[in-house]
């Protein structure tokens, strides 16, 4: 999370100097044991802790309709393959040769070739969901000119490392400051392509469908599309069983209409994504509270219809 400019970065707590040690350790050993010991460790993890109890609550949240075994399932994956992105992304460049070739699929594949052709800026919307590193790097190997946003993480010491490692691939990445985002708008305005991730919780996010439930989602990529006359393109980075272990799969552009609409096709998209690839998402991104204004104002409306 990006910190206020009149705050210091806080001290790293325990928990942090210990994610740093194993993540240390693991970036040691060779690239598919580093992945394979991520997935280990992930799991062991996900026992250890209260993260296979949340990933539960919120799939039963989201899909009432799965049996408790499916649910226990998917909550006792999810940790693995949440270590396994994280190791991925932290190995950048064992990561980039390994999707460089890989082939852009999908109904918006030749839409954004078609952009990138004419130098028209596009807004890539993915997810925490398979490895959104890897369809960045792949872009970005075939001559795509896409850019990164992101958020500060809490602990420096991995921030640190985390930002070495995205930079590594020589795009530009845009911090959630005044002076990225005045960066980022050049960039597109310039006939960049910009990834960025849709399942975070924002205060300014308004309550939205999302697998069945409401949730709250930003607007601000939908608004960018239409303000920089740029396409909006779903892209995910789907994990396979087979090397070199993901595939490249980028949905139709969602066209231009209003923040609202082309949001929801946004969301429309990913929850596809998620009812085929279950175990693929964290899951525990919490956009439902019930203290959200807008959820208190939805239930309100609710109760008297």
């Amino acid at each position: 999370m990006t910190l206020p400019d009149d705050e210091t970065p806080r001290p790293e707590r325990t928990r942090d100097r210990v994610l740093l040690g194993l993540v240390s350790m693991l970036m040691r050993l060779p690239y598919p044991v580093r992945v394979r010991g991520a997935g280990v460790v992930g799991r062991l993890i996900g026992r250890l802790s209260s993260m296979r109890r949340r990933v539960a609550d919120a799939v039963r949240h989201f899909r009432p309709d799965l049996p408790e075994p499916e649910v226990r399932r998917i909550a006792t994956r999810v940790p693995g393959n949440l270590a396994r992105m994280v190791t991925e992304v932290l190995s950048a460049g064992d990561l980039a040769a390994r999707v460089a070739d890989l082939p852009l699929q999908g109904p918006g594949a030749e839409a954004l070739a078609q952009a990138r052709a004419q130098g028209r800026p596009a807004i890539l919307v993915s997810a925490h969901f398979g490895n959104y590193d890897a369809w960045r790097l792949a872009l970005i190997a075939q001559g795509y000119p896409v850019g990164g946003y992101f958020k500060e993480l809490g602990s420096p010491a991995l921030n640190d490392r985390y930002l070495r490692a995205v930079q590594a691939s020589g795009a530009p990445m845009f911090p959630d400051t005044g002076e990225g985002l005045r960066a980022l708008v050049r960039f597109l305005r310039g006939g960049g392509m910009l990834g960025i991730l849709m399942d975070l919780d924002r205060p300014q996010g308004v309550m939205l469908d999302f697998l069945g439930q409401p949730t709250r989602t930003v607007l601000s990529m939908a608004e960018m599309a239409l303000k920089y006359d740029a396409v909006l393109v779903p892209i995910w980075g789907i994990r396979t069983d087979t090397a070199p272990g993901f595939r490249i799969w980028i949905d139709a552009p969602v066209p231009a209409s209003d923040p609202r609409t082309m949001t929801q096709a946004l969301n429309d998209a990913f929850a596809a994504q998620v009812r085929a690839h279950p175990e693929q998402w964290v899951w525990w991104h919490n956009r439902r509270k019930a203290t959200h204004p807008a959820a208190a104002a939805l239930d309100r409306a609710d109760s008297q219809g």
